[in-house]
Parts: C-alpha cells; structure tokens; sequence
C-alpha cells in the first residue's frame, strides 16, 4: 500500500507484520511466554509469535514478538520539526562567522548531571566529528571548550561566564525518569537566572530521546535529535546569531 495511509511491511506489501522487544519480570519458562504473548496480543497483534526468550538472570526474560497489527499510519498526519536554515559548508561558516562578529564564535558544551556518555557531544565537538562530518573544533573560526562529562548546572554557567559564551550546548543520554527533560528545565532556569534577558548564550540541547518539538517548552532555542551532525549545528549556529543580531538593530 502506498500514499497517505500507509501498514507496516514484513513479509510481503501491507501485512501489518511488527517486531517488538520487551523484558518481562518472571523466570525464563512457558509461562513467560505465554505472558509475552499475552502483552502483544493486548497491544494489537494477532497473531502474534514469540521468535526470541532469554533469560536475564533468575528473575528476568527479554522476548522478541512478532506478529501482525492493524494499524494504519496517516502519513499526512505526521508532524516534523522543518529545518529552517540552509545547511553551510566549513567554508561558508566561518565566513559568516568573521564577517558578522569579527571574532570567533565561543562554544561551550557538555554533559550535565549524572550523565557520563560523551559519546554525542564528542562527535559534535571534536575535530573527528561524526559520519564523516567535522566536528567544531575544525572550524577556525569557532572556539571549543568542551567541558566533558557529568558536569553540574552551576558549574557549566559559571564556565559559560567565564569564556563569554555565545552558545552551550548540552548533551543528554541518560533519559531514565525523564531526567534529561529535567536536568534541560533546571539549566535553562540558572542561565535565565544569571543573565539579562538579552545576553543569554544560544541554548543547545541534543541526545537520542528528545523531542525536537519540545525547545520553547524546555526553555532552550533548539533541539536536536538521533543522527545531528555537526554541520548542522554549526549552521544553525549562524543562523541563530543573524537572528538575533536583527532583532537587536
């Protein structure tokens, strides 16, 4: 099936076929399967069969199902954050970087709270970069303090003022009880706090499990989501300077 409504494809065109992992609390045995199956039909497949069990420890099964739904999918329907700014090259940012600031651009990043993968930030800020793709720290025109992991809130706004930040950016990983939703909250209020409203830096946050939608309710002027590059970043970074530099004048 094509066009607007689309079903999921498995083994052939439109079968609604699915394949869903999950961990259930119970010792690995029949009854446990007999569980996962249970939870999927519950969830809309019919029929549904369980293809993979381990167990994960004494008390602990992961299951892979598979199985058929009869949900549709209204592409139309669906709702993507579109990019607003033209992707530059390295050239044409530092470019712009000299032309309109005369200096170079300040960007302080890092990972707040408890989280210690740096995996993210490090792809975006470091000069190997990610897919290919240069990391700030190649741009001669930006400055990189990259901060690194597990730092706190106070301290990243402290850092942020003493290198006279034009732009953090945050990476955040660890999404357990939402916490990288809060840890965004708490340090978009300490930059709002220690700032005039007019001089808070440009406010980044990135990882796997936000939802680009989200900026103005997380307080932050973008999210990025899975699969950024740094050339995106880096653009938007000009872009987000003109900005503001216009609605200054």
């Amino acid at each position: 099936m094509t066009g607007p409504v689309i079903r999921p494809y498995g083994d052939t065109t439109g079968d609604g076929m699915v394949q869903l992992s999950f961990t259930l609390p119970v010792p690995h045995d029949k009854r446990a399967e007999g569980a996962a199956l249970q939870l999927a039909t519950s969830m809309g497949m019919q029929p549904a069969m369980v293809v993979h069990a381990k167990a994960m420890g004494p008390e602990f099964t992961f299951f892979v199902v598979y199985g058929s739904v009869r949900h549709l999918v209204d592409i139309s329907a669906v709702r993507i954050v579109e990019r607003e700014f033209p992707l530059l090259s390295a050239k044409e940012v530092n470019a712009a970087i000299k032309a309109r600031l005369r200096r170079k651009l300040v960007v302080v990043g890092a990972c707040i709270g408890t989280d210690a993968h740096t995996v993210g930030i490090d792809a975006i800020l470091n000069i190997k970069g990610y897919a290919g793709n240069k990391g700030l720290e190649y741009y001669r025109e930006i400055k990189v303090v990259n901060l690194g992991a597990q730092v706190l809130v106070p301290d990243l706004v402290e850092q942020a003022r003493a290198e006279t930040a034009d732009a953090v950016l945050v990476s955040q990983v660890i999404t357990q009880r939402d916490a990288h939703l809060t840890n965004t909250r708490e340090m978009s209020a300490a930059f709002r706090e220690a700032y005039p409203a007019a001089e808070v830096p440009l406010l980044v946050v990135g990882g796997p499990r936000f939802d680009e939608h989200d900026a103005t309710r997380l307080g932050v002027d973008r999210v990025f989501g899975r699969g950024t590059t740094p050339g995106e970043v880096a653009s938007f970074l000009v872009h987000a300077m003109s900005v503001r530099a216009e609605a200054r004048q």
